[in-house]
């Protein structure tokens, strides 16, 4: 008997041993994170006092050292953001678009510093841009949202030397918007159960934060079927005060899934893109209502002839992710009600 108690007595030392220094681990790990973004908000200070005529001239490597820095402050988050800046030199507005993404990171640095104050899931997205792990097992144990979720469409790209694929959905009762992430090594299949089209009756189960998105399946009730015909959507001012209430909540939301509906692909004008028109001197393609009003697409996406030929000159809906660049289509439908990945 005494050799039980003293195992047990044992056990709960280690136990007890082992949730302190995982509190000493996530005490340290705050402490690097707020002296990384402490140095980081520094830099950026000093960034607009000097001015950034010369930024362009020095190319990435006027990043890569401060990119390093915060990796090592264990926040890979915003080391990330910091490291794709270079992605905003191209283009005659560069220097406002680079202003825009220092203002961005400064907020984040602001943000951070003053979380006590600030509402529970708001916090929870600050870490989550800062780079603070949120395991699959937190996610999972939150409430689950059974709906209906059509699969609006997919976009897969580079990201962190890992190919990213981003499944956009939405739920038919509940009307909510999700993105469901997956990853693999460039050259390795990535997942494609959630397949553009189809609908599936399921539970999702959402990261927590101020502007709930991105999501896990939890569970199915049925197996994916394909439906016909576009979903609901929106006119392009409509669609826009949707982005602009996700970004009042999340204003580092780079990417939400829309669907227009009566709209065109037609030649634009030249206004800035995040004005909703395309990089000045050169014509881009935007989508368009019969008001006139429209979002232009984004300048990367290229010519969106599988969009044009499918519309025809006439009105369509368009599923399309919005990134602050302007609209990348996703998919779209032909006059029968079937499917086109464009």
């Amino acid at each position: 008997m005494r050799q039980v108690i003293e195992d047990s007595t044992a056990a709960g030392r280690d136990g007890a041993g082992g949730r302190d220094a995982s509190a000493r681990r996530a005490e340290q790990r705050e402490q690097r994170v707020s002296t990384g973004l402490l140095e980081l908000e520094r830099w950026l200070t000093d960034q607009i006092r000097q001015g950034i005529a010369g930024t362009k001239a020095a190319g990435h490597a006027h990043w890569d050292d401060v990119a390093r820095r915060l990796v090592d402050a264990q926040a890979p988050g915003v080391a990330g953001a910091v490291a794709r800046l270079g992605a905003t030199l191209s283009g005659e507005d560069w220097p406002g678009r680079l202003l825009g993404e220092y203002g961005l990171l400064y907020l984040l640095t602001a943000a951070y510093r003053g979380r006590a104050g600030l509402p529970a899931d708001l916090v929870r997205t600050v870490r989550s841009r800062i780079g603070f792990p949120v395991t699959r097992e937190e996610v999972l144990a939150g409430a689950g949202v059974r709906d209906v979720w059509d699969v609006l469409g997919l976009r897969d790209e580079e990201q962190d030397r890992l190919i990213a694929r981003r499944v956009w959905l939405r739920g038919r009762r509940t009307g909510r918007s999700a993105l469901v992430l997956s990853f693999a090594p460039p050259g390795r299949p990535l997942d494609a159960t959630l397949a553009t089209g189809t609908a599936v009756d399921a539970d999702l189960a959402f990261y927590a934060g101020a502007v709930p998105l991105r999501a896990l399946v939890a569970a199915r009730h049925a197996a994916p079927y394909a439906f016909t015909g576009p979903p609901p959507g929106t006119g392009p001012a409509a669609a826009l005060g949707e982005v602009a209430a996700a970004l009042a909540g999340d204003p580092w939301l780079e990417s939400w899934p829309l669907v227009l509906s009566g709209v065109v692909p037609t030649r634009d004008g030249g206004a800035d893109v995040r004005d909703g028109g395309a990089d000045a001197g050169e014509a881009g393609w935007m989508l368009a209502d019969a008001s006139g009003e429209g979002l232009a697409l984004h300048p990367g996406a290229g010519a969106p002839w599988t969009l044009v030929a499918t519309s025809g000159g006439a009105p369509v809906t368009v599923a399309a992710e919005w990134t602050p660049w302007g609209l990348v289509p996703l998919t779209t439908w032909d006059e029968d009600g079937r499917t086109v990945v464009v």
